[in-house]
């Protein structure tokens, strides 16, 4: 169909770029290496020739043609879980965990950017095919701009105010300000925790905030960003300077503590204010509350 190549070329293009400005590689350390940049590359050059390649077969018609989209989606559902079964294998000797939820979040970010690109491809071509390469132009833009926005998701700034706290000891008990973490046995580990260890408290805006910070799985995620972009002095054999977030279950703040190569508070604050809320962990309970407390005056 050389009448479309214009359409289907356009599409292809938009897509792949959108592709590229969505492949990045960050403190979360994946995708890290070559193969895994040329692997995530040309999937989403096949997703963005299935998104451009479904107009001109629409309007032929060749409705059967679409049935490979359907295709395309169980293919981009096994890249989850190929992207979870790699990240699981690379926990067994991770010394400070991601954490299954953080891992699941990884891998559903990688199907649904492929979903995004393919989303790109169809939209500029069908522009393109109605309104000319301009509309397919502005299009492409538009619509790579809004991918981009789509997988930016929310951090723990816009839920937590995270400020500086004090490492203390109650007897043998490490505490974050009034939150008990460890129980510490070594009088010299004590102090060097004392010495050269940090720690900041996490205060929630809200009853939704509070309940994400409660979820193990967003913990484990705050400690395993602050430990890779801070470093860590924890080896095999110190269980005691393992990373450790631990709530006051009165007030639903949290406490983190850590034994940082870089022993900085801003870098350590910036760091946690980074970690991206976890989709296993966005409940809202307000919102439930509410929708709840609206059900019973109805019903009254």
């Amino acid at each position: 169909m050389p009448e479309y190549l214009i359409v289907i070329a356009s599409g292809i293009l938009a897509g792949t770029i959108s592709r590229i400005i969505l492949l990045r590689s960050d403190y979360r350390q994946y995708p890290g290496y070559p193969h895994g940049y040329l692997s995530h590359l040309l999937l989403g050059f096949i997703a963005s020739a299935l998104g451009a390649v479904a107009v001109p077969a629409v309007l032929k018609p060749e409705y059967t043609a679409v049935t490979f989209l359907a295709l395309a989606a169980q293919q981009f559902r096994e890249i989850r879980d190929m992207e979870r079964r790699t990240l699981e294998s690379l926990e067994r000797t991770e010394l400070i965990k991601r954490g299954l939820d953080y891992i699941e979040g990884i891998a559903r970010t990688f199907e649904a950017r492929n979903y995004l690109v393919m989303a790109t491809a169809f939209a500029t071509s069908l522009a393109t095919q109605f309104g000319g390469l301009v509309a397919g132009g502005i299009v492409a833009v538009i619509t790579i701009l809004l991918s981009r926005s789509l997988m930016s998701g929310d951090i723990l700034a816009d839920i937590c105010e995270v400020v500086p706290a004090r490492l203390s000891f109650e007897g043998p008990v490490l505490m974050v300000d009034e939150i008990g973490l460890i129980n510490v046995g070594l009088k010299e580990m004590r102090e060097d925790i004392l010495k050269n260890g940090l720690a900041v408290k996490l205060k929630p805006k809200d009853g939704n905030a509070r309940a994400i910070i409660h979820d193990m799985g967003q913990r484990k995620a705050i400690a395993f960003t602050a430990a890779v972009i801070l470093g860590t002095k924890k080896d095999v054999d110190i269980p005691e300077y393992t990373p450790l977030v631990r709530k006051n279950p009165d007030t639903g703040e949290a406490g983190l503590y850590i034994m940082p190569v870089e022993r900085d508070m801003e870098q350590l604050i910036a760091a946690v204010k980074l970690t991206p809320v976890l989709e296993s962990a966005s409940s809202k309970p307000l919102l439930a509350g509410s929708s709840i407390i609206k059900a019973k005056k109805k019903v009254g």
